[in-house]
């Protein structure tokens, strides 16, 4: 088994690990377990030699928890990095990508906002709001690794903004955090549609124009508190 590449879920006690098909393992003496944080090294870890890698399944999401592998290959793989890093051309790879990624960053909050706005389609009159909104929608959703729906690339941009925009409205202008919801299968889900209808049907009122005094405006009142 040292000698293999395995994919692995954490084992029953520290420093054991499970294999797919129910074998608990131990790492060999001259392992050790290189924490998840820096994919290039665990790149070259894991293609120096053999190697576990340790995933963790919570919920449909499968989180790393490192790689098993020989102490000698972590710490020749370190070495060799370090002094690439260390040169110039590496300085100015890594630059060059940070305003790469910056610019993408930027041209995607701007899609995104407008994909907001588009799907707010408020009434002339309240398109003051609908601009704050979509800002603070966008500030929100958009962060590079905030887990929220506006970074998942599975549906398109168009729907993204609109499950933003519900996400936002279930925890700014209803009681959703405040709840306490039975641990009953499908109870929250079905909680969270009885809320998007409540939003759906708020910001219907807005697409039609309907007077709305500020006071009892809840649109107003969570983007002052937001």
């Amino acid at each position: 088994m040292a000698a293999e590449n395995l994919i692995v879920a954490p084992g029953p006690r520290p420093e054991t690990v499970l294999t797919t098909d129910g074998q608990i393992l131990t790492p060999p003496q001259d392992w050790s377990l290189l924490l998840p944080g820096d994919p290039g090294l665990t790149r070259r870890v894991k293609a120096a030699g053999p190697s576990w890698t340790v995933q963790e399944k919570r919920g449909r999401k499968i989180f790393s928890q490192g790689v098993w592998a020989p102490k000698a290959n972590i710490a020749a793989a370190m070495k060799q990095l370090e002094v690439e890093r260390s040169t110039e051309a590496y300085a100015k790879k890594q630059a060059a990508g940070a305003r790469r990624r910056e610019k993408v960053q930027t041209e995607y909050v701007v899609s995104f906002r407008d994909s907001v706005l588009e799907f707010l389609a408020f009434a002339p009159v309240y398109q003051a709001l609908a601009e704050r909104l979509a800002d603070a929608i966008a500030a929100h959703a958009t962060p590079v690794g905030s887990g929220t729906v506006a970074r998942t690339q599975r549906i398109p941009i168009e729907q993204r903004a609109e499950a933003a925009v519900i996400a936002w409205m279930r925890h700014q202008t209803t009681l959703y955090d405040q709840m306490k919801i039975p641990r009953i299968k499908g109870e929250r889900r079905e909680v969270r549609r009885l809320l998007a209808q409540q939003s759906r049907r708020l910001l219907q009122l807005y697409r039609e124009g309907a007077p709305l005094p500020s006071t009892s405006c809840l649109l107003t009142k969570a983007l002052a508190q937001s």
